[in-house]
């Protein structure tokens, strides 16, 4: 008899699937869900409120040389706004930033590739620039499926500065280089605001060691335009499949089960319970987290922020077990970050769908790529993990977190140029 139900947790991946941005009503709404089904089972859970910067946002973008012609674009939230009747500029072009584009960019509108990430923005603000212009989408897009998506110009990144910045789709893109704009103005109204992103917190007492905790997360929220199945609705109902076998089987150890809001503006979930729970995290042992999962098409990979014996361990478990995953000592960009960081191991399970066969961060991740029996490895794999090591005699993972995964950690935080930034004020 298996241990966990996967048509029950993809029914309630359905149920959860809808566009569900941090801060939003739909959040709010996803997590009063997971409350009540936590509760269904007689698991007590709480939603845990928690502030998110955001912003409403106005954004306007022509080209004025040597053709005339607007543009549809998306301000970034909470960056510089522009005067009331826009800024006027020279218009170039700096492709990914490198020295040599950068030579007369000081006081100029410019492309980039891509988005912005802290390298890349420190960059052009040492630059001088007047305000950015970054691109989103591919030229494949049907323009009826063209989402132009909503981004923040996030703590980390104005630590070293503001100006306007707006984002355009590719295709618009390619059309103002290959015509040669020279000139252009943007304008920017920004309007920052508070809003309130949300937590589930679960926990399940332990019958022999009740003083160490092992944490379950994952992040429930979605990106806009996106019903976020895949990520991150499949990581939160394998959980809840995982809290649904432990209220049957009482754990050794005490587990605590973790829904987050806000991950994809900034892991904001996690930090917020990293720094609410400060008083607790010396009992934190472990954090398991799933991210991504359920593509029929696809392989499971175990992503270790620990110890290379951590590794061995769960490859021979694995094995042992008749269970397929690759495990590798790595960080991932998901809620085990500011547990690391704050000095508790962790490991991450994700199933990663095959290229072609999967969609992330868009509005193709839906129910259609992905299948209960695709969930259940993956659900299957994180059980008999936690089983082995939460029932342990012996708990045999050592909190600590090797140089080269703190080393990761600090590099994916950006905390040596934060701290330049700082230090230069």
């Amino acid at each position: 008899m298996k241990k966990y139900d996967a048509e029950r947790a993809f029914a309630l991946l359905d149920k959860i699937g809808f566009t569900r941005m941090g801060g939003t009503p739909e959040e709010l709404k996803a997590a009063e869900i997971l409350k009540a089904e936590c509760e269904s089972f007689g698991l007590s859970a709480a939603i845990e409120p928690f502030d998110l910067e955001m912003a409403t946002i106005e954004a306007e973008f022509e080209i004025l040389e040597p053709f005339q012609k607007k543009y549809t674009v998306r301000g970034y939230q909470c960056c510089e706004n522009t005067p009331a009747e826009g800024l006027v500029a020279d218009f170039l072009y700096v492709q990914d930033g490198d020295p040599v584009d950068l030579v007369n960019a000081k006081g100029k509108i410019v492309l980039v590739n891509g988005f912005l990430r802290v390298p890349l923005y420190r960059t052009l603000m040492q630059a001088g620039v007047a305000a950015i212009v970054t691109m989103d989408g591919s030229l494949l897009d049907k323009p009826e499926e063209s989402d132009l998506h909503q981004r923040k110009l996030r703590d980390a990144l104005r630590a070293f500065g503001n100006v306007p910045a707006v984002m355009l789709r590719v295709a618009d893109a390619m059309d103002i280089v290959a015509n040669g704009a020279a000139k252009a103005r943007i304008f920017v109204k920004n309007e920052n605001v508070m809003l309130t992103s949300h937590n589930v917190i679960a926990e399940i007492k332990g019958t022999e060691h009740p003083e160490e905790i092992i944490s379950f997360g994952a992040h429930f929220d979605s990106v806009e335009f996106s019903k976020g199945v895949f990520d991150n609705g499949a990581g939160s109902v394998i959980n809840m499949e995982i809290a649904r076998y432990f209220m049957e089987n009482p754990p050794k150890r005490t587990v605590k089960f973790c829904w987050y809001g806000s991950e994809e503006i900034g892991l904001c979930g996690s930090h917020a319970f990293v720094r609410d729970h400060a008083d607790e995290l010396d009992r934190h042992i472990l954090m398991i987290n799933v991210d991504v999962g359920g593509p029929v098409l696809g392989s499971d990979v175990a992503m270790v922020m620990a110890g290379e014996d951590l590794v061995h361990f769960t490859d021979y478990l694995l094995k042992i077990n008749g269970l397929s995953a690759k495990v590798k000592q790595s960080i991932y960009s998901s809620d085990s970050v500011p547990f690391a960081n704050a000095g508790v191991p962790g490991i991450n399970f994700c199933r990663f769908g095959t290229q072609g066969a999967s969609f992330i961060h868009n509005r193709h991740d839906t129910m259609f790529f992905l299948s209960a029996e695709a969930l259940g490895k993956t659900t299957e794999i994180v059980l008999a993990f936690a089983e082995a090591v939460i029932n342990a005699v012996v708990f045999p993972i050592a909190k600590t977190i090797p140089d080269n995964i703190k080393a990761d950690v600090d590099k994916y935080l950006y905390k040596k140029e934060l701290a330049e930034a700082k230090k230069a004020e």
